[in-house]
């Protein structure tokens, strides 16, 4: 069977009947089979799969078929499917399944889509490689030395090895679209509060959005068109009217775009990823499109706000991992107390117990105004300034990461060097604005580069738009 790379291609062939959702299915599962070794799922759902791919056949012969009829989705392990086991990736969540399929999930499967199986990440999302999951890290497809990025990795890795459509996953500070740079796909962080966070596992609740991993734009479009919108589960939720993001993916007259100066500057960037930027910035200007470079002054302490405020917020949402109502328990509890502190101490992995330490810190009674209340108003600082920008530019155009996807154990050891991989991403996700990964080509080893853009408040789509444009310049 041929590769899929829309899902407009897809119906095309159920429609005039030469392919069928059962035959699409079974060669997805034949590709999870082949690509085992990645380890980019934790569960297939291959029976269930089959049997709902058999009811939409019937549904497309009698022209009862959804919207997203054909797509084939797998979901990140942080996203509630009813009677389905949800860990995080942790060992804390040991056996537990879902009692409730979230928002986004639900409204998948409302348009006929297949949820093929659940997708290895980062522990509760804390991560920029996949190397902390309970269950082993995740392999690049492209060079299995290599990490896919994280925390969403093994929905990156799904996409990119062709063993489904789209993946669902999250992105608090860079996690959609890390990995999608890394695999060689895109990755769609929308506004904070675009997507219900309803049936989201909680890492850091003021950051968390649900992302979406796919190899075109078109796909990412009508995916977030899906399942975007209001929700009587999210009280954070927006209330704005969904557009019709599947018709809107077209550049009309001339557009500017800003990239912030010190981004080139900071020494951490690889040259091969520069000199790709300025590449682009110069097509964008040889296609007539106004192309400037801006200054950011708060950009040295957007990472180190990030980390003060997501710590503290994972810090409180973490607590209730406790052994007591669900999920792992330690065996030998010497009394109330004691089962508390064994049960988290065995059952969280090393960063997430790093991570809750820092943020148990931040919010302590000394240091509350001196890191967390001060990281919150340098937060509003960098919100503003951020979309100062954006009220004269269309864009901001940057890279997604320092690098390309490095290797497997190479940071490790020093948890700074892998924080410095969310370098360029944590500032949408600071600011609550949407940002895509756009894959635009690779360096002299093969390794997928992707460039980051940053649009205004609810203007996805004209950043999906915009994605596509820039990929057609690289034609």
């Amino acid at each position: 069977m041929k590769t899929y790379t829309s899902l407009n291609l897809i119906q095309q062939d159920l429609k005039d009947g030469s392919l069928t959702c059962v035959e699409l299915v079974d060669y997805y599962l034949n590709n999870i089979e082949k690509s085992k070794h990645l380890n980019a799922y934790l569960e297939v759902y291959a029976d269930e799969a089959k049997a709902l791919a058999r009811e939409i056949d019937k549904k497309f012969a009698n022209g009862t078929a959804g919207k997203l009829a054909g797509m084939v989705v797998a979901t990140k392990d942080v996203l509630a499917f009813e009677n389905h086991h949800l860990q995080a990736a942790s060992n804390i969540l040991e056996g537990y399944k879902s009692q409730y399929t979230g928002t986004a999930v639900q409204r998948l499967l409302d348009e006929d889509a297949i949820i093929i199986g659940r997708n290895n990440c980062d522990e509760f999302g804390m991560g920029s490689s996949n190397e902390n999951s309970a269950f082993g890290s995740t392999l690049n497809a492209q060079d299995e030395n290599r990490v896919p990025g994280g925390s969403s990795g093994g929905s990156a890795v799904a996409v990119q090895a062709d063993t489904c459509l789209v993946s669902l996953g999250s992105d608090t500070g860079g996690s959609v679209r890390q990995p999608a740079a890394f695999c060689g796909i895109f990755g769609l962080k929308p506004t904070y509060s675009r997507i219900s966070r309803h049936g989201l596992i909680a890492y850091a609740s003021s950051f968390d959005c649900i992302g979406i991993l796919t190899k075109s734009v078109e796909d990412a479009a009508i995916t977030l068109e899906v399942i975007a919108g209001k929700d009587d589960f999210d009280s954070t939720v927006s209330q704005k009217e969904v557009p019709v993001y599947s018709q809107q993916l077209e550049i009309k007259g001339k557009i500017k775009i800003a990239y912030i100066k010190e981004t080139l500057e900071a020494e951490g960037l690889d040259p091969k990823i520069k000199q790709h930027l300025e590449e682009k910035l110069s097509l964008l200007k040889k296609a007539g499109h106004e192309v400037e470079a801006v200054s950011l002054p708060t950009l040295e302490y957007i990472l180190p706000t990030y980390y003060i405020l997501t710590t503290a917020e994972s810090s409180s949402n973490l607590s209730r991992y406790d052994g007591v109502k669900f999920g792992y328990r330690t065996p030998t509890p010497a009394n109330l107390e004691a089962m508390y502190k064994k049960t988290r101490s065995e059952g969280f992995g090393a960063e997430v117990k790093r991570r809750i330490m820092l943020g148990t810190f931040v919010l302590s009674a000394s240091y509350y105004d001196a890191y967390y209340n001060k990281a919150q108003k340098v937060r509003r600082i960098i919100r503003e300034q951020t979309k100062a920008i954006l009220n004269d530019f269309d864009f901001i155009l940057a890279p997604t990461t320092p690098t390309t996807a490095f290797k497997i154990g190479e940071h490790t050891k020093n948890p700074l060097e892998m924080y410095l991989a969310d370098l360029y991403t944590v500032q949408a996700s600071v600011a609550g604005l949407p940002a895509i990964s756009i894959p635009t080509g690779s360096d002299e080893e093969g390794m997928p580069i992707g460039l980051q853009a940053v649009a205004n408040d609810f203007e996805e789509g004209k950043l999906l738009a915009f994605s596509k444009h820039l990929m057609n310049l690289n034609n």
